[in-house]
């Protein structure tokens, strides 16, 4: 199931990515329904992740405002 807590993304993984747009360092983000994403605290947008798989397209970046208000 898509955002479930059980898929996490190994801190190897959180190491290597950076933000498609500016190349900054992303942390992982999780709400309590389970979803998580990738946030870029450069672009202030958050990357969903989808079945354990970050989703690190530009075009899909959610701003981090709207990632916060959505549950």
């Amino acid at each position: 199931m898509a955002g479930s807590v059980d898929e996490t993304i190994s801190p190897e993984l959180l190491d290597i990515l950076a933000c498609p747009r500016c190349r900054a360092a992303v942390g992982l983000v999780k709400k309590p329904t389970g979803r998580q994403g990738l946030a870029c605290s450069q672009c202030n947008v958050v990357y969903p992740v989808e079945d354990g798989i970050p989703v690190m397209l530009i075009h899909e970046a959610i701003p981090r405002e709207m990632w916060d208000a959505r549950v």
